[in-house]
């Protein structure tokens, strides 16, 4: 009789821990199952989170339906329980298990946020301001503030800041951006200083950062910013004025309305290559890699002038002559679509004239 209730216990025994098996195994699996989300989903991790708390999270917003598995799943795979802080992305077709593979490699979501050739200083800081997913730290900033906090007190922001791409987490702020954008910056003007062609009017870097800024001003055609850069290289090795007319509008500021006078062409300010001569004290815009290339590998030849064709490039002109027969060809005739732009868009500045 005792040994068949031991064996009645045995059997129940092992029943119960096959049930209990089963019924673990196949909670677990719950865990492989595709999600069905009708849109991407931003999952927040906030700093100092454990497992369990992330796990009801996760159950709380809709996004697994029992955290109790996740938690033995932690238990099990204790290397699954150290969760990263930050936010995450899940779309639709993702496991619980993704869910936490993400956030155990810290695969956070990244937004981007882009500086445009050409911008000026205040461009890039608007943009900054915008950006709703940026953390905000400088928007109280003053210029100077913001240089100090690069490194480099008492220097001109504009131009020191490299125009590109930029990926960036939530966790990051706008002083974050600006230091990768400064430091991308240092790092290409010293690489293209290396290499740059001999005999040039230049004592440093920085003026040839200028020089790069004019040129990004002065053509949005990739293939003509050599010959730009010649041209201006000429005028300065045979003591021309430069005479280029965005350096007048950013002497000008917020007086600019889209349009510039012979009066402004007179008028002196520190930026106004009609009325001083050399570079003007600063970059007047974020110069990029191919306008710096340009400005430190100028164009061999002897054109000093040049003017808008109206199609988005220029006639270049070796004498005062052939250049005044160009000026009265496509600016005093102009077509009734012309641009000096070779990819004009809403969000562009108003035209500038040209040499």
């Amino acid at each position: 009789m005792f040994k068949k209730l031991l064996i009645c216990v045995f059997c129940l025994s092992v029943l119960a821990l096959a049930g209990g098996g089963l019924w673990l195994w196949q909670g677990l699996q719950t865990l492989e199952q595709p999600v069905a989300l009708d849109e991407p989903v931003l999952f927040s991790v906030p700093s100092g989170s454990g497992y369990g708390q992330v796990a009801r999270k996760l159950e709380a917003e809709g996004l697994v339906g029992d955290s109790l598995w996740l938690k033995i799943h932690g238990r099990l795979y204790p290397e699954q329980a150290l969760l990263k802080a930050g936010e995450y992305e899940f779309t639709d077709g993702m496991t619980s298990l993704d869910m936490i593979n993400a956030m155990v490699a810290g695969d956070t979501k990244h937004w981007q946020i882009q500086f445009i050739e050409g911008w000026t200083f205040r461009d890039m800081r608007a943009a900054l301001a915008s950006s709703e997913r940026l953390g905000q730290v400088t928007a109280d900033w003053t210029d100077e503030r913001i240089m100090e906090e690069m490194g480099a007190n008492g220097s001109h922001p504009e131009g020191r800041f490299f125009p590109d791409t930029y990926l960036f987490t939530s966790s990051e702020t706008d002083l974050d951006l600006l230091r990768r954008a400064f430091e991308r910056m240092e790092e290409v003007l010293a690489t293209e200083w290396q290499a740059k062609a001999e005999n040039l009017p230049y004592d440093s870097p920085y003026e040839a950062l200028i020089m790069a800024s004019i040129v990004e001003r002065e053509t949005g055609a990739v293939h003509e910013r050599e010959e730009v850069a010649g041209v201006f290289v000429r005028r300065l090795e045979k003591g021309m004025r430069l005479q280029t007319d965005p350096t007048v509008i950013y002497g000008m500021g917020e007086k600019y309305q889209g349009r510039i006078t012979r009066k402004d062409l007179r008028t002196h300010t520190d930026y106004n290559t009609y009325r001083i001569d050399g570079l003007p004290p600063t970059p007047i815009a974020l110069p990029g890699r191919e306008a710096i290339h340009a400005a430190l590998n100028p164009a061999e030849g002897d054109t000093l002038y040049f003017v808008a064709r109206g199609d988005g490039t220029h006639k270049f002109s070796k004498t005062l002559a052939e250049h005044q027969k160009a000026v009265r060809a496509f600016q005093l005739n102009r077509r009734s679509d012309y641009r000096s732009s070779p990819t004009p868009s809403p969000d562009t500045a108003a035209e500038e004239g040209d040499q």
